[in-house]
């Protein structure tokens, strides 16, 4: 069971990672203010950083990984290219981001109490990945 709920929780934050670094990488580009791409800039390294611990973990298990939901993903893009091209503005970016980061924050949760029997080693990593969205979230406030 324990070896079950540690793939599984890796899986989860694979795909969160993948989903957070993807819906950045949609809408770094369109942000004005040095501070606000600042911070999606740092976000998207310590994704990338949590994305490697990973990596490795989940190779300990011969897993690859979880891609994020295609229609979830396919969904995020819409709304985001719907909303910018109503309103390309650092406010958007920042309304969508922390949208973004509290449905990030709230699934990691529900995975953390739902793989109770996970490892030490990946519930720390769900905690880190779930801290990083709620900083980002914090730091984007003043831009909406």
């Amino acid at each position: 069971m324990i070896e079950q709920d540690t793939i599984r929780l890796l899986r989860e934050c694979d795909a969160g990672i993948r989903m957070g670094v993807a819906s950045i990488d949609d809408i770094i580009k369109d942000a004005d203010q040095p501070g606000l791409r600042r911070a999606l800039e740092d976000c998207r390294t310590g994704h990338t950083a949590l994305a490697k611990e990973v990596e490795m973990q989940l190779n300990r298990f011969h897993d690859r990984g979880k891609a994020p939901n295609p229609m979830a993903k396919t969904m995020s893009h819409l709304k985001t290219m719907v909303k910018m091209a109503i309103d390309p503005s650092d406010r958007t970016i920042a309304d969508l981001m922390t949208d973004g980061c509290g449905m990030g924050a709230k699934s990691l949760s529900k995975f953390l109490n739902e793989y109770k029997a996970a490892d030490e080693a990946s519930k720390d990593v769900a905690k880190r990945l779930i801290a990083q969205e709620e900083q980002l979230s914090a730091r984007l406030r003043q831009y909406l």
